[in-house]
């Protein structure tokens, strides 16, 4: 039991909250409009979900977020350790693989 002198504990209401959060459907359309110009300007499109986006161009990644409230927030960024790995093995592939065609146009004879 609470002594007299204790403010009395109250219970939340259950009443609306005072922020409404967008729908997913309306996160994607200010995603699309947010998105046009970038991909205008010559950036590829990574990745997309409802709230956000990413792009990248050369050596630079964009990602693009929208808020629950609705506000886009753009945040670039170096390429991760993994995608410059994949650029290396693309390479070492291409390069093997000019090889090897080499090779076999010269063992039978083409060149």
């Amino acid at each position: 039991m609470l002594p007299d002198t204790q403010p009395k504990m109250t219970t939340p209401s259950s009443s609306k909250p005072e922020i409404e959060p967008i729908s997913p459907e309306a996160a994607s359309k200010i995603l699309q409009t947010a998105l046009e110009p970038y991909i205008a300007d010559g950036w590829q499109l990574l990745d997309q979900s409802a709230y956000a986006a990413r792009l990248t161009r050369g050596m630079r990644n964009l990602d693009i977020r929208v808020d629950l409230l609705g506000q886009v927030e753009a945040h670039e960024s170096g390429l991760t350790p993994l995608q410059n790995s994949g650029r290396l093995t693309a390479w070492v592939l291409l390069l093997a693989s000019l090889l090897v065609a080499l090779a076999l146009a010269s063992a039978l004879g083409i060149i």
